[in-house]
């Protein structure tokens, strides 16, 4: 049943990620009239949506009673706020990570995001051995050598990639670089440091995302503040809010509940190598539907490594038993 719960979670991760990443691409590049949405703003509600969903599945283990929900949140969190100071700070390092989301894929095609956030495998797996002593095998290690040399031939530089670069300025290149470099170390932190935290306690998946969420939101609103307070006392909290944001707000969302089940039910690095699968979902839709990428043999051959990878780093090759002992 947990294998069943693992392959079923990662796969949800895969189409999650996909869909996110050409859905909020496609928002923040779509030409409307009006002011564009505030992604600091997308991150809040994502935040506080992600709280009432975990909320609901607390209310419905705890068999749909009230009198329990309060009992559980009163124990768990009221009662234990050391606990939950605990999950400040990988709620903040998420909520900035939420944040460069955005501020990357305003700047760059969806496939070269895709592609170069796998980076955060590789500081993931650093993180793993230093943070949980976690020992990789040599399939392994190997496997996550093959994974860089597919992200490399990905990036490598092509003919129409340089003619597309005119047509966007080298800062704004460099920015959407510079977002995806920083959240591929956040993301590998905070994973671990979060898988840490449910590794060593007993407490429900979705009490801890109902802590992560309550922090995250706080953190989510300083930032509205700070960047966005003009625009927001200016038109609005909700400015040009549509249909296609709310599914973005939803997918983000969905993406923090679906992420904690992976690391409950398998581990960061695994998610990662899930993750990595949704480039090839991402580099055909970008090219059939949103057109602002042209694959090359190199950018094929560089995803054909990554598969590789990724199976490569499931294999588990068993040691050949000894009938002889009892």
């Amino acid at each position: 049943m947990s294998a069943n719960l693992k392959y079923l979670s990662l796969g949800i991760l895969v189409f999650q990620t996909t869909s996110l990443v050409l859905t909020m691409r496609y928002s923040r590049t779509l030409k409307e009239e009006g002011p564009r949405y505030l992604s600091s703003t997308a991150v809040v509600l994502a935040e506080l949506l992600k709280i009432i969903a975990c909320l609901f599945l607390v209310y419905k283990d705890g068999k749909c009673s009230l009198r329990a929900l309060n009992r559980v949140l009163h124990d768990e969190i009221l009662n234990k706020p050391m606990e939950t100071l605990k999950l400040a700070i990988p709620s903040g390092i998420y909520t900035l990570q939420n944040n460069l989301l955005y501020v990357a894929l305003s700047n760059l095609d969806a496939a070269t995001y895709q592609v170069t956030y796998q980076l955060k495998i590789l500081t993931t797996a650093l993180f793993s051995v230093s943070m949980l002593s976690k020992k990789l095998g040599v399939y392994q290690w190997l496997s996550l050598v093959i994974l860089m040399a597919g992200v490399a031939c990905v990036q490598w530089p092509s003919e129409s990639q340089e003619l597309d670069s005119k047509e966007l300025s080298a800062g704004s290149q460099f920015v959407g670089l510079m977002a995806v470099l920083t959240a591929c170390f956040s993301s590998g932190f905070a994973g671990v440091y979060f898988e840490k935290i449910l590794k060593e306690t007993k407490q429900s998946v979705w009490i801890r995302n109902i802590q992560l969420g309550f922090f995250g939101s706080i953190f989510g609103l300083m930032g509205v503040y700070v960047y966005d307070g003009e625009l927001v006392s200016k038109n609005g909290f909700f400015q040009g809010y549509n249909q296609l944001t709310w599914i973005v707000v939803v997918l983000q969302a969905l993406g923090g509940l679906v992420v904690a089940a992976v690391i409950k039910y398998a581990d960061n690095i695994l998610k990662g190598f899930a993750t990595s699968l949704s480039i090839i979902l991402s580099t055909l839709i970008s090219y059939f539907w949103l057109q602002d990428f042209l694959p090359t043999s190199v950018f094929f051959l560089g995803a054909i490594l990554v598969i590789t990878a990724t199976f490569l780093y499931g294999y588990d090759p068993k040691p050949a038993g000894n009938p002889t002992k009892a």
